[in-house]
């Protein structure tokens, strides 16, 4: 068997799964927003899929660790709430039997729901085998009707075997031009890969899993032709170094701005080219569950990604990349040049 055959069907199947949750809240006004201690919002979706994938990792993989974002302290506090992310939890089933056993059928209880939530408090680090769960990442285009993405990644000693991203508001075609509208047609597409074993895309359903499609990053010719990707929150990279790099590139698009890394999977399949993610402050640690399955997608793909001062990024240390500031993403043929120019425009500050 090819390594990691069962960790990989279990990882699409489970983040499919929760994308009927994320998506029924999506298109629903009442998101129960909470906000966490660093004010960022928290949704019905996120502890819902949460629940729902660390239920199906620890029914397949009961020894694995989890590192995930969310934890369920405000729920025992507010048990409508509880009671309300159940119910979607019950309703949120895959219409494939044989598919939905696999993942050990539903959640029985609200107490086994926040149990699964809570089960997502690893240290991570790289030691043993360690998921990396963001159950909605890009919570705020989430709120506003834009792009997000379910996101799931395994790495055994520090090092990511394993990546899975949903991206429900993404287009179904792998040619189809990048944009930050959401497809109202299609149902998303699911982009995943194993190491050594190259990345995938195939369509979202609410059954048993699509046939796949190889993808592979675009080569590109010409770098002032490039589009390139960026965050659309200010506050979690710097547009105005990245409007500098591109004017250094001679880049004169309009760069496309989307939440979550669906900007990972749009380059991976040669949507876009370019993924900048500059740091904002020199103490910021970006999250490791932001990153790992996107990451291993793009270099699956034939991309690059490391750091904006050229180092891979270092799943291993923790729940954080704290060895690590920014994040660089492109075909291989331009990472020197694009590198060239992040250090030039950082090192000027």
């Amino acid at each position: 068997m090819t390594p990691y055959t069962h960790e990989l069907r279990t990882a699409l199947l489970a983040v499919q799964r929760a994308t009927i949750l994320t998506q029924t809240v999506f298109h629903t006004n009442a998101k129960g927003t909470l906000s966490k201690e660093d004010a960022s919002p928290v949704t019905i979706g996120d502890f819902g899929a949460q629940a729902l994938i660390i239920a199906a990792l620890r029914h397949n993989f009961p020894d694995d660790e989890v590192v995930g974002e969310e934890e369920a302290s405000s729920l025992r506090e507010n048990t409508a709430l509880a009671e309300q992310i159940f119910a979607l939890v019950q309703e949120s089933k895959l219409q494939d039997a044989d598919s939905e056993a696999e993942l050990g059928g539903p959640i029985k209880d609200v107490e086994a729901m926040l149990a699964a939530i809570d089960a997502g408090k690893s240290a991570g680090g790289n030691k043993g085998r360690v998921w990396a769960l963001d159950p909605v990442d890009g919570t705020k285009g989430f709120l506003r009707g834009g792009q997000y993405a379910v996101c799931l990644a395994l790495m055994v000693d520090g090092d990511v075997k394993v990546g899975v991203l949903g991206c429900p508001n993404l287009p179904v075609d792998d040619a189809a031009p990048i944009s930050a509208d959401v497809d109202g047609e299609g149902k998303g597409v699911l982009f995943s890969a194993v190491q050594g074993q190259g990345a995938t895309s195939r369509p979202l359903t609410e059954a048993g899993l699509a046939a796949e499609k190889a993808i592979r990053m675009k080569e590109v010719a010409d770098i002032t032709q490039v589009t390139f990707c960026e965050s659309v929150e200010a506050a979690h990279s710097s547009h105005g170094d990245q409007a500098e790099i591109a004017k250094r590139l001679g880049i004169w698009k309009e760069s496309v701005r989307m939440d979550s890394q669906a900007k990972y999977g749009s380059i991976a399949r040669g949507a876009g080219d370019l993924y900048l993610r500059l740091p904002v402050r020199k103490d910021y640690e970006e999250k490791i569950w932001d990153h790992a399955a996107g990451d291993l997608i793009v270099r699956e793909a034939g991309g690059e990604v490391t750091d904006a001062e050229g180092k891979r990024l270092d799943f291993g240390l923790g729940r954080t990349l704290k060895s690590n500031k920014g994040v660089v993403a492109t075909p291989k043929g331009v990472h020197e040049i694009v590198k060239k120019a992040v250090k030039e425009v950082l090192g000027s500050k």
